[in-house]
């Protein structure tokens, strides 16, 4: 490949992607439809106890759906739970595949997410392959919540995993189902923590994530990281995942990436990275909000929070996982 094409900035392949938003005058219909039906279904789910269980039903489907997907030795999958730093790692990623010098119109145009159904044209398919072609590196980053037991395997793909405090999950998951699909019929913080730490929550329970990358993590292929890792310091965690890609940067490259993957610059095209907006949503800057740890004390009282830590230890001992939950996530 010529230094001509491999410096020139990687931009978005021209798909057709994101359907386009209703009109405005339409808004307003469909929200009365929304809620007129919305209001009295879910206040019927919950006199026979299904509301919010029924939540979760579609997220599970996801998973189910990434397991169909077969990485090739192009493929890099960032395997984050949950609101636990996806976009932030895909970020990290994608800009390391590119040398620091991608540029989009939304993430999701160099970004397959293999959880996600095609039709919903949403992010590029992983079927597109001159996004890894285009890519000086030949890479392609894909974005999956599923654990390892709902993956294809592959020792020439690489992995990232990523898990963060389910403390600040539980805070980061509920603003963002609440902006970007339910609105105004977004379970109560006490229902969402009931339904967070129980089987049923969406994309699964956080303990088996973690547990099937802690497991793995002396693959050669596995990177194993915690967001407060990250969060404590930005170039060496895009140091180890560029390792993992085996991709060597320049110190300018370097930079570049860590500059692009900074809070402040993330947040400042935090539109780049928007779920599609409904009429009853408001999902701007949903995905990259606040992007902190230790938020947790904004909506869990220290007996919740203790709840939680009681909750996902016990897990993971269930499990059989030997991770240092005390060391990473205990009380603060």
């Amino acid at each position: 490949m010529s230094q001509e094409v491999a410096s020139r900035p990687t931009r978005s392949p021209s798909l057709r992607l994101r359907r386009k938003p209703l009109p405005k005058w339409a808004h307003w219909p469909v929200r009365i439809l929304f809620y007129g039906v919305g209001f009295p279904l879910t206040r019927l789910l919950a006199l026979f106890g299904l509301w919010p269980r029924v939540i979760s039903r579609p997220f599970k489907r996801m998973l189910v759906r990434a397991g169909k997907f077969v990485p090739t030795s192009h493929d890099v999958l960032v395997c984050s739970y949950f609101k636990a730093g996806t976009n932030w790692t895909m970020q990290i990623a994608l800009q390391i595949a590119h040398r620091g010098r991608a540029q989009f119109e939304h993430i999701h145009d160099l970004v397959p997410w293999i959880d996600m159904n095609d039709r919903a044209r949403f992010a590029v398919p992983a079927t597109h392959d001159p996004v890894w072609q285009n890519c000086p590196t030949g890479l392609r980053i894909i974005k999956t919540h599923a654990g390892f037991d709902n993956l294809v395997y592959r020792p020439d793909a690489r992995y990232i995993w990523v898990v963060r405090d389910p403390k600040d999950v539980f805070v980061s998951s509920y603003h963002f189902i609440k902006s970007v699909t339910l609105g105004g019929l977004m379970p109560t913080p006490d229902q969402w923590l009931d339904l967070y730490l129980s089987p049923d929550t969406p994309f699964g329970p956080w303990a088996n994530h973690l547990e099937s990358g802690w497991r793995n993590r002396h693959r050669d292929n596995v990177l194993f990281l915690t967001y407060e890792e990250m969060k404590a310091d930005l170039p060496a965690a895009v140091a180890m995942i560029a390792a993992l890609m085996r991709v060597e940067l320049s110190p300018e490259e370097l930079e570049s990436v860590v500059e692009q993957s900074s809070y402040q610059h993330m947040k400042a095209i935090g539109h780049k990275f928007d779920m599609i907006e409904m009429p009853w949503t408001n999902p701007r800057g949903a995905m990259v909000r606040r992007g902190e740890r230790g938020s947790a004390d904004e909506m869990l009282s220290p007996v919740q929070q203790q709840r939680v830590d009681d909750y996902w230890r016990s897990e993971l001992r269930r499990l059989g996982s030997d991770f240092p939950y005390d060391e990473h996530f205990g009380a603060r």
